[in-house]
């Protein structure tokens, strides 16, 4: 060891607060320690530092950009003249056909075009009808006489099967943390699975529902039947006296506009109760404009939002316990009738239906009549 390095000098000079001296083979002081790659300042660490990198290194390779721009192209769709575009292929693909750059980097130079993951929107249902907007003036106009005249006003629709079961339910809902609810994997339904179909049936004046909730099939038998029950459970008296009531359907399903045994079944109910019954369907791909949509089924599918519904009693409850801030009010019903398929009308029955369609789209508007007894 040199003298200038004794033990006993370096003691010195760190007691003197003096820098320590080194060579090659000795110890590095922290000042003299070299930075490591991490703490280099070229290494960006944020989106601008990784942009300012690419632009770099872009001014340098000008290819790069041109190839990748190139495969975007080629691959790109869309609207030629729209906002809306997409890309068919991945950021690995991009990145291996252009050679040069990394998945990563081809994710963000696609952001910075504008690019973005996003899902299909389900908002096209085929060309209008011509007479879609007629329809509605002509819905709008009834329903405010009705409600005007005292007269009942009806929307009707059937939900979406329901299993009953240990079955994923779609929603969230607040749970305690570790606690979150097992259902079955896979929602394969076996021969003792019950299937619900609740049938609904809005008063759009009392802002009131029934939901007749059948586990057999959605038939015009299993409408008309939820219909009735609404009638002699809340209807005939609520609206004692009157004569005449307006149902507001969709132009499809048990209740469409073209089944013959829907109508067939009306004028039955018809004849029971003696009234005159007005039916006005929706226009096609306008059913989520019936109120019964986003008035009754809407607040029932929030309120068991991420609850299994595990026995026919806990989607009743659920069904009854749905209620909104405009004070809506629903009450449900187990109809454990079985309806057979397929039922059909002659033309012998067709002919002895006591209904007249309108002159106005008389396809979608029609009214019922009482049979004289």
């Amino acid at each position: 060891m040199s003298p200038d390095c004794s033990p006993s000098s370096l003691g010195m000079a760190a007691s003197n607060g003096l820098p320590m001296p080194s060579d090659s083979n000795g110890p590095v002081s922290r000042e003299e320690k070299p930075k490591s790659k991490t703490d280099s300042k070229d290494v960006p660490s944020t989106d601008n530092d990784f942009l300012a990198a690419d632009a770099n290194r872009l001014k340098k390779n000008p290819e790069i950009v041109q190839a990748f721009e190139k495969i975007v192209a080629e691959e790109t769709g869309g609207t030629p003249t729209g906002r809306r575009k997409f890309v068919r292929l991945s950021w690995r693909t991009i990145a291996r056909r252009t050679g040069r750059i990394s998945a990563t980097t081809a994710g963000r130079w696609l952001r910075k075009r504008k690019f973005s993951l996003r899902s299909n929107v389900k908002r096209l249902s085929g060309p209008p009808h011509p007479d879609r907007n007629r329809q509605f003036k002509l819905i709008r106009r009834e329903t405010t006489r009705f409600k005007n005249s005292g007269l009942p006003v009806i929307s009707i629709d059937a939900k979406n099967k329901e299993l009953i079961g240990n079955f994923a339910q779609n929603g969230r809902k607040w749970e305690a943390k570790g606690k979150r609810e097992e259902v079955d994997a896979h929602d394969f339904p076996n021969k003792t699975t019950l299937k619900a179909i609740p049938y609904g049936i809005y008063d759009v004046a009392r802002n009131e529902g029934l939901v007749e909730v059948g586990t057999s099939r959605n038939t015009a038998r299993f409408a008309v039947d939820s219909v009735r029950r609404w009638w002699m459970t809340v209807g005939m008296f609520v609206y004692a006296g009157v004569t005449r009531l307006l149902i507001l359907a969709d132009s499809g399903g048990s209740n469409g506009c073209r089944i013959w045994m829907w109508k067939k079944l009306l004028g039955e109910f018809a004849t029971e109760t003696g009234l005159t019954i007005t039916v006005r369907h929706y226009p096609r791909g306008a059913s989520k404009w019936n109120p019964i949509e986003h008035r009754l089924f809407g607040p029932i599918a929030r309120n068991w939002a991420g609850q299994p519904l595990r026995t026919m009693k806990t989607l009743l409850g659920f069904v009854r316990g749905t209620t909104t801030r405009t004070g809506l009010k629903v009450k449900a019903r187990w109809n454990r009738r079985r309806y057979p398929p397929k039922e059909t009308v002659s033309k012998e029955e067709k002919a002895q239906l006591n209904f007249k369609r309108h002159d106005v789209i008389p396809l979608w508007n029609y009214t019922v009549y009482p049979k004289s007894k």
